[in-house]
């Protein structure tokens, strides 16, 4: 495992890590909103690493990386985030896999750098939009949330944060990955979160123009956001595979990563 510091938009320094075959195809994975790149422990750990070259990325406000006060509004900054990772580690034409949030970052990556750099786009549980079009997708028990997820009282946000983390899976999580989980979302400053709910997107215009090849995966059970945008999602990318996954919430990668890992192993290999 090697570690980087980064220098993404704006400046914000940005926390990297590498594992996996240096010469294989390069897997981008991009985490979701108030989590951290170690959610995707279970892909980094895995056989992928025989044979890709495996990259995780602490969003801006997230992890390790910078916790600026007001960075997060502009999609300029987000894509520059994806770019300065791909120059910095000279990724060849990496696949981009944006869990949740990850969707609209690699949206913003594609408007502003275009798809010519990477090979794929793995959608999982993924949004491209945000704010008020974005609801009609969300789980009205996430929507409920939002208030905990701004406040800045102790009790109220990590109230919020275990609901956040309880409604992420379809069965209950053990308590090792339950209190892992809300340990990677408290890092998260509230006013982080307050500001990636403030933002008010939508990529139709971007998403019919996409030729790269597309997987898109979700739990049937998607309690956060709901599998009406995987099937919404498909009908923009008409070209794209879609995955669903039965007895699944919002994190296929987490709770059946050995299917997870075979799709998204068959998904790449073949790609050019």
């Amino acid at each position: 495992m090697q570690s980087y510091k980064v220098s993404g938009g704006g400046g914000v320094q940005l926390h990297v890590e590498e594992d996996g075959n240096p010469n294989g195809k390069a897997l981008f994975f991009i985490h979701g909103f108030s989590h951290c790149r170690l959610c995707w422990r279970k892909q980094m750990t895995s056989d992928l690493a025989n044979d890709f070259r495996l990259v995780t990325l602490d969003n801006r406000g997230h992890g390790l990386s910078d916790k600026p006060l007001d960075a997060y509004g502009e999609t300029r900054l987000w894509a520059d985030d994806i770019q300065a990772v791909i120059t910095s580690l000279d990724l060849d034409r990496p696949v981009l896999v944006g869990w949740s949030y990850g969707g609209e970052i690699i949206c913003d990556y594609i408007r502003h750098h275009g798809q010519e750099q990477i090979r794929g786009i793995h959608l999982v549980g993924a949004v491209s939009r945000l704010g008020q079009t974005a609801l009609p997708f969300m789980g009205k028990d996430f929507i409920a949330l939002a208030g905990g997820f701004r406040s800045t009282e102790v009790g109220q946000s990590v109230s919020a944060l275990q609901k956040f983390a309880r409604l992420s899976v379809y069965e209950e999580l053990p308590p090792e990955d339950l209190y892992f989980f809300l340990g990677c979302a408290a890092i998260v400053p509230p006013h982080v979160r307050a500001r990636l709910f403030g933002r008010n997107l939508e990529n139709d215009d971007l998403l019919v123009k996409i030729t790269t090849p597309v997987l898109l995966t979700h739990g049937e059970a998607d309690r956060i956001v709901l599998p009406e945008m995987a099937k919404y999602h498909g009908g923009k990318l008409k070209h794209a595979q879609i995955s669903y996954y039965q007895n699944v919430g919002h994190m296929p990668f987490w709770e059946n990563a050995g299917r997870f890992n075979s799709e998204i192993r068959s998904f790449v290999t073949v790609l050019d």
